[in-house]
């Protein structure tokens, strides 16, 4: 049979495609074997051998490194450069506040002078001059970071085992003021470098330069040279003389160390070393300097003054925010009233002093933090460690902790909202596992059979395991899961590590947002959220801000009858477990919990009566272990010696839901120290006084508009002019202002005022 035309069409066709395709892929291989073969003859003219190709591969081993570098280096820079997204970085920075306490009376400013900053041109060309010679020589020389510099720092430092010399450049200390926290983390040292780098090339050597003069911390609460000239010496910057300007110099390495006002000789040795830096800079000679040698410069007596820092720098961080969000419209210039209460504030600073320098070498313990809330979120005081001048860190808001056994309330808490727990509930203390992990009590045995209440106030690690095993149904992964979540509803916002250790407190917590999510446990299981600013008013004394007005309200997360089962729980940890040194006096309900973490890292106490509360932490910042200290032990104590002082003179509130109604108000104040170890505390006015003070200054500045406004900075001086007993009597036409009333009832002398209730 003859085969179809078509079919045989079709064969050549496609035997004319496999010959095309055939013919083209001999094409492309000749032609590379052709190309390469030229490649190979071009590439041998630059063939190099013995010395001369050891030269090429190295050249051509650091380009590939130079490029996986620069890979690097903008990968590490990322996070550093995001911080200088906004157009006006600068402008954000730029706030001018005042700081009143809750009664009224100054007690500090952050942020720039604006119309008292001092252009660098004004300056004495020595206070330049002594600046550079002392923290930055090469400073119009180097781009920001000064690599002979930080090699000199590293090679003094490594021939004297410790940090003698710093190595940052002025770019660099300017970059962390403005955009970083004094953390000592390895990020923000690279953050740094590369913020340094940023602003040399948005500013000038002189733009630079005036910022760091103008915001640089000088201890005393003074933040900027010419704030530092106004305090130490009583005069502007410009008129400060040699002597004086070594002195400022000085301030800049240890600010708190070298404070005149606090040790004059090491003051002036300070000061003697920048002079001799001049010599040795070369800015001056030898015979310049020798009369400033001879005659040191006398500061102004402040010993008594203290200024609480740590408060201040959390204050003002949350201005910068609500400016940031835009609730305070274009307005740079503020006066800030805080729910700070400077009595109990250097109380707390006096008492962890205390236990640090009699107590810290024993226990081997160097830091501590401590935060003293009410129950609405209202800060009252804030330590963020020991030394504000050696190290400017607050670990009372910044620092991540293991909170130990203090975490145990939200485990507790969690499986009583499953409804299958009450605090008499029997549970047993026995030996129990999740996967390889096994848990022990602190005293090493096991108790038997006991009430849930007794389990919390003996603080065993094997029932807060348990639970979280009960609160999943016998899965610990739900269970965790639900505690996270307890913890989220209470305002805790730092990262929990879903590990089976989490229930006993093996995760991370700040103090701050602890002792806010204990507020929870009294105020009835509202979420708590901290606060510092009450009010808060523009350069005119308008109102822009009041928390009462313009922040959310406090809304109900937890039942409140599962918060007061706790707390009934949570007063026998302070009256029968190991919270009994936190005890204040009988008729005052303390509810509260010790924490202390492996290897002793970490030694907590919490707790609340109805009034005030908080949390105290003590340990060391490289997490030293320490020596068998535990909550119970400095903690407890340290809580109990800033408790007992801060509650006289106060209404005292009953623990939402703990008594009885007929017992449910308030009890009078305390108008007497709870034990004889406790100083009396000055009178204060209360709340209630306040606001009748508010009512009537309202009043006179209606009838009289032309009087500055109450709110205005400068209204309101440092210290009284005239002793508090020359001020007791009528308002004298309207001049008195609340502040002014109530800066005469927050001096360390008994005020004639009194306590008002």
């Amino acid at each position: 049979m003859r085969e179809p035309a078509i079919f045989k069409r079709l064969k050549r066709i496609l035997l004319g495609v496999d010959a095309l395709i055939d013919s083209s892929l001999f094409d492309v291989a000749r032609r590379a074997r052709d190309f390469y073969e030229d490649f190979s003859l071009f590439m041998e003219r630059f063939h190099v051998s013995g010395i001369s190709r050891v030269g090429v591969e190295l050249a051509c081993e650091s380009l590939t490194l130079g490029v996986v570098g620069l890979i690097g280096m903008m990968a590490l820079a990322s996070s550093a450069f995001q911080m200088t997204d906004e157009n006006d970085w600068l402008k954000q920075t730029d706030l001018a506040v005042t700081f009143l306490d809750r009664y009224g009376a100054k007690v500090g400013q952050r942020g720039i002078l604006h119309d008292d900053a001092v252009p660098l041109d004004q300056y004495p060309d020595y206070v330049i001059k002594a600046v550079l010679a002392t923290e930055d020589r090469r400073f119009f020389e180097h781009f920001g970071i000064d690599v002979v510099g930080t090699l000199r720092a590293l090679t003094v430092n490594a021939r004297s085992s410790g940090v003698v010399q710093g190595g940052s450049s002025l770019s660099q200390q300017l970059a962390k003021n403005l955009f970083l926290s004094n953390e000592r983390t390895i990020t923000r040292k690279i953050n740094e470098a590369f913020l340094a780098l940023w602003l040399e090339h948005h500013l000038t050597k002189r733009e630079i330069l005036q910022l760091y003069l103008d915001r640089v911390y000088m201890g005393g609460g003074a933040f900027g040279i010419q704030a530092a000239a106004e305090f130490y010496f009583g005069k502007s910057v410009r008129d400060v003389t040699l002597a004086e300007a070594a002195m400022l110099a000085g301030l800049f390495k240890a600010p708190t160390k070298y404070a005149p006002h606090k040790n004059l000789p090491a003051a002036r040795a300070r000061a003697n070393d920048v002079l001799n830096n001049l010599v040795a800079a070369g800015f001056m000679t030898p015979s310049q300097i020798i009369a400033a040698q001879r005659s040191p410069a006398t500061p102004i007596d402040r010993q008594n003054e203290s200024s609480p820092d740590w408060y201040l720098d959390y204050a003002y961080g949350e201005i910068r925010k609500l400016a940031t969000s835009g609730k305070l419209g274009d307005h740079r210039i503020l006066t800030v009233r805080t729910a700070l209460d400077s009595n109990v504030q250097k109380r707390a600073e006096e008492v962890i002093e205390k236990n640090l320098s009699e107590q810290g070498r024993s226990f081997h313990v160097k830091q501590s933090a401590m935060v003293v809330m009410e129950p609405d979120g209202a800060v009252r005081a804030i330590v963020g460690g020991r030394d504000y001048g050696a190290s400017q860190y607050n670990r009372a808001t910044d620092g991540s902790r293991q909170p130990g056994s203090s975490f145990k309330p939200y485990v507790y808490l969690t499986a009583l909202m499953t409804g299958k727990f009450k605090p008499t509930t029997m549970v047993t203390d026995s030996p129990v596992c999740i996967g390889n992990y096994c848990v022990h009590n602190y005293s090493g045995g096991y108790a038997g059979s006991m009430p849930l209440a007794m389990a919390l106030a003996k603080s065993l690690n094997t029932v807060a395991i348990k639970l979280s095993i009960a609160i999943g149904n016998g899965d610990s992964r739900v269970g965790r899961a639900k505690i996270i979540e307890t913890c989220r509803k209470l305002g805790i916002t730092t990262p929990l590590e879903d590990t089976p250790s989490l229930p006993v407190g093996q995760s991370d917590v700040i103090p701050l947002e602890h002792s806010a999510g204990y507020a929870a446990f009294v105020n009835g299981g509202k979420k708590t959220l901290a606060y510092s600013s009450i009010e808060i008013r523009n350069r005119q004394g308008d109102v822009l801000y009041r928390h009462d007005r313009d922040a959310p309200p406090q809304i109900q997360v937890i039942p409140q009858e599962k918060v007061v089962e706790l707390a009934t729980m949570m007063k026998k940890v302070v009256e029968e477990g190991t919270g009994k040194r936190a005890i204040l006096g009988e008729g005052i309900d303390v509810i509260g919990k010790t924490g202390t973490t492996n290897g002793y890292k970490d030694a907590w106490f919490c707790g609340y009566t109805g009034t005030l509360g908080g949390c105290v932490w003590y340990g060391n910042d490289d997490n030293e272990p320490m020596n068998n200290m535990t909550g119970g032990t400095l903690p407890a104590g340290t809580w109990h010696d800033v408790m007992a002082y801060a509650h006289q003179g106060i209404p005292l509130k009953p623990i939402v839901g703990l008594r009885p109604a007929t017992q449910s108000a308030p009890t009078a104040a305390l108008s007497a120290p709870l034990d004889a170890n406790t100083p009396a505390r000055p009178g204060t006015l209360s709340k209630n006084a306040l606001q009748a003070l508010q009512s009537i200054q309202a009043k006179i500045k209606m009838l009289d508009p032309g009087k500055p406004a109450a709110g205005k900075a400068n209204d309101i001086p440092a210290t009284p002019q005239k002793p508090p007993q020359e001020k007791q009597g009528a308002i004298d036409g309207g001049a008195l202002t609340i502040q002014r009333l109530a800066q005469l009832s927050s001096q360390t002398t008994p005020s004639p005022l009194g306590v008002i209730k």
